[in-house]
C-alpha cells in the first residue's frame, strides 16, 4: 500500500479510545489504594463491635476508653498495606508472565472485553459490600479476594492493550501511558474532595467504588467502538493480510507500517517468513528487546519500592494544628506523585529523547535509585535507624515531583520503543513481553518496600 491508501484518525478518536482503556486498566487499583484508610477503618470498627458483643456475652461492663489494644485490630490494620501490596502484585506478574506466553490462544475481543467486565462486576459487589456490615476478619480476606482478582484481570488486560498498540504507531502506545497516569490523578481528586467534603469514609468509598464501575462501563464502549473506526481497521488488516502470515495471531502480525515508518524506521525490513521454532523467535524477541525490558522493571522496582509504603508516612513540619495536617499526604505524596507522572508520560507523545538506541536511556534510569535515600532521608515516622535530613515539607514535595515525573517519563519511553525494536510482525508479542517486565518490577518493588520501610 502507498501513503496515499493511509487513512487519518479522524478527530484522534483512537487515540482517545486508547487513553480511555489506559484509565480503565489501573483506574480500580488506584481506588482500592486511595480507599486504604476506609478499609483500616472499618477493620478497627469491625474488631471493635466485636470486643463489645465478646465483653457483652460475659456479662463485663466495657470501658469507655480501652487500655489494652486489641491484638486482632493491631494485626490486621497493620499488615493492610503490606498485604494488599502482595495480593496487587504478585497476581500481576502470574497473570502477566501467563498471558506473555498464552494470548495467542485466547482471542483478543475476549481478553480485553471479558476482562474489563469481570473488573466491573467485581467493583460493583465492592460498592454494594460498603453498605453491608461484617466482621474484621471475613472483610479483610473478601477484600484481599477481591484486589487479587482486580489486578488478575488488570493484568491481561494490560498486556492485551499494549500488545494490540504494538500493531499501531509508535505513538499509540503513549495514550495508554498517559490514561493509566490519569488514574491516578482522578483517584488523588476524589480523596481531597471526600476530605474537603467532610463526609463520612463510608460514603466516600461507595462514591469511589459507583465512580470506577462508571468509568470501566466507559471503557467498554470505547472498545467496542474501536473496530468501527477506519484507522484501526487499517493497521488491523496487516495484522490479517501481511506476508508469511500463518495461524498464529499473536506472533504472525504483518503491520504494514511502512508507509509511517519510512521516516523514522526505515531500518527495519518488512517479515518474508517466520522462524518455524516459536521459543527461539520470542528468546530473539527477548534479546531485541533486553535493554528496554529490564529498564521498565528498574523503573517500577525503584517507584514501588518507596511509593506508597514510605512516601505515605511522611509527616509535615509545618502543618502543627492547622487542617494541612489532614491534606499533606493526599497532596504532597498522592497528588504530586500523579500530576507529575502523568506529564511524565504525556510528554512522550511530542517529545522522545534519547533514542531507542541511545544509552543515556539506561543511565538515566539507572539514577533514579538516588530517589530512595533522598526520600527516606525525609520526615518519615516513626523511624529508628536514619536521622531525618529534608525536614521541611518543600524538600518533600520537590523529590516527589521529580521522582513521579522520572517515572512517567522513562516508563514510557520503555513501553513504546520496545516493539519498535523488532519486526512489525513481532510488535505485539514485544508489547507483551514489555508489559510482563512492567509487572515483574512492580512485584519486586513491593519485596523491596519492605527493606526500605524497614531501614528508616
Amino acid at each position: 500500500m502507498t501513503t496515499s491508501h493511509q487513512p487519518q484518525d479522524r478527530y484522534k478518536a483512537v487515540w482517545l479510545i486508547f487513553f480511555v482503556l489506559g484509565l480503565g486498566t489501573l483506574l480500580p487499583w488506584n481506588f482500592f489504594m486511595t480507599a486504604t484508610r476506609y478499609f483500616t477503618n472499618r477493620l478497627d470498627e469491625s474488631q471493635n463491635m466485636s470486643l463489645v458483643t465478646a465483653e457483652l456475652s460475659k456479662d463485663i461492663q466495657p470501658s469507655a476508653t480501652p487500655t489494652v489494644p486489641s491484638p486482632a485490630r493491631n494485626s490486621l490494620s497493620a499488615v493492610f498495606n503490606n498485604v494488599m501490596t502482595l495480593c496487587a502484585m504478585l497476581p500481576l506478574l502470574f497473570f502477566t508472565c501467563l498471558n506473555s506466553f498464552l494470548h495467542q490462544r485466547i482471542p483478543q475481543s475476549v481478553r480485553i472485553l471479558g476482562t474489563l467486565v469481570a473488573i466491573l462486576v467485581v467493583f460493583f459487589i465492592t460498592a454494594v459490600l460498603v453498605k453491608v456490615q461484617m466482621d474484621a476478619v471475613p472483610f479483610f480476606v473478601l477484600t484481599m479476594i477481591k484486589i487479587v482478582l482486580i489486578n488478575s484481570f488488570g493484568a491481561i488486560l494490560q498486556g492485551s492493550l499494549f500488545g494490540l498498540a504494538g500493531l499501531l504507531p509508535t505513538s499509540y502506545t503513549a495514550p495508554i501511558m498517559s490514561g493509566q497516569g490519569l488514574a491516578g490523578f482522578f483517584a488523588s481528586v476524589a480523596m481531597i474532595c471526600a476530605i474537603a467534603s467532610g463526609s463520612e469514609l463510608s460514603e466516600s468509598a461507595f462514591g469511589y467504588f459507583i465512580t470506577a464501575c462508571v468509568v470501566i462501563v466507559l471503557a467498554i464502549v470505547c472498545y467496542l467502538a474501536l473496530p468501527r473506526l477506519e484507522f484501526y481497521r487499517y493497521y488491523q488488516q496487516f495484522k490479517l493480510e501481511g506476508p508469511g502470515e500463518q495461524e498464529t495471531k499473536l506472533d504472525l502480525i504483518s503491520k504494514g507500517e511502512e508507509p509511517v515508518a519510512n521516516k523514522e524506521e526505515s531500518r527495519v525490513p518488512a517479515p518474508s517468513s517466520q522462524p518455524a521454532n516459536q521459543g527461539h523467535s520470542i528468546r530473539s524477541i527477548l534479546r531485541s528487546i533486553l535493554v528496554p525490558a529490564l529498564s521498565v522493571c528498574f523503573i517500577f522496582m525503584v517507584t514501588i519500592g518507596v511509593f506508597p509504603a514510605v512516601t505515605a508516612e511522611v509527616q509535615s513540619s509545618i502543618a502543627g494544628t492547622s487542617a494541612w495536617g489532614d491534606y499533606f499526604i493526599p497532596v504532597s505524596c498522592f497528588l504530586t506523585f500523579n500530576v507529575f507522572d502523568w506529564l511524565g508520560r504525556s510528554l512522550t507523545a511530542v517529545f522522545t529523547w534519547p533514542g531507542k538506541d541511545s544509552h543515556w536511556l539506561p543511565s538515566l534510569v539507572l539514577a533514579r535509585m538516588l530517589f530512595v535515600p533522598l526520600l527516606l532521608l525525609c520526615n518519615v515516622q516513626p523511624r529508628r535507624y536514619l536521622t531525618v535530613v529534608f525536614e521541611h515539607d518543600a524538600w518533600f514535595i520537590i523529590f516527589m515531583a521529580a521522582f513521579a515525573f522520572s517515572n512517567g517519563y522513562l516508563a514510557s519511553l520503555c513501553m513504546c520503543f520496545g516493539p519498535k525494536k523488532v519486526k512489525p510482525a513481532e510488535a505485539e508479542t514485544a508489547g507483551a513481553i514489555m508489559a510482563f517486565f512492567l509487572s515483574l518490577g512492580l512485584a519486586l518493588g513491593a519485596v523491596f518496600s519492605f527493606l526500605c520501610r524497614s531501614i528508616v
